[in-house]
């Protein structure tokens, strides 16, 4: 069933107006997968060797200041609502709280702040031993290595 558009709608859309509606709307699944649009690129094999290789002696990041908050809010909330079981509306009651707090939220910067202090020194101890070449006999015989 072909539709025959009427004169006054091929007046309104011109042929680069119909194409831009066109580009516009969002693809469907099917479209995309015929496209070829929808493949993620492949990870090469140094890239997957390159992240097997992990450095057990490197320093981990400290918590930010919102997840220091997450930790007492989480308790706080579960005793007050030990009915909730969900981590979902537990995040959200506490992106609510979090969103609406102000002076309270120094003392969780300050545990963050000096958490990142120990963290650069660490950082900089963990930099300087490897220059040194204090973990190079380490990383042969390393568990992550295949």
């Amino acid at each position: 069933m072909v539709k025959i558009a009427s004169a006054s709608a091929s007046a309104e859309t011109s042929p680069k107006t119909a194409h831009r509606k066109t580009a516009l709307r969002p693809k469907s699944s099917v479209a995309v997968k015929q496209n070829g649009a929808a493949k993620r690129p492949k990870t090469t094999a140094a890239a997957k060797k390159k992240a097997s290789k992990l450095d057990a002696n490197k320093p981990k990041k400290p918590p930010t200041a919102f997840f220091y908050f997450l930790e007492d809010f989480r308790k706080e909330f579960q005793e007050q609502n030990p009915d909730v079981k969900s981590m979902r509306e537990v995040g959200k009651a506490c992106g609510e709280k979090w969103k609406i707090m102000t002076y309270e939220k120094v003392q969780y910067y300050d545990v963050a702040t000096e958490k990142r202090a120990e963290f650069e020194k660490a950082m900089a101890c963990y930099h300087q031993k490897k220059e040194s070449g204090e973990y190079d006999e380490f990383d042969e015989d390393s568990d992550f290595d295949e």
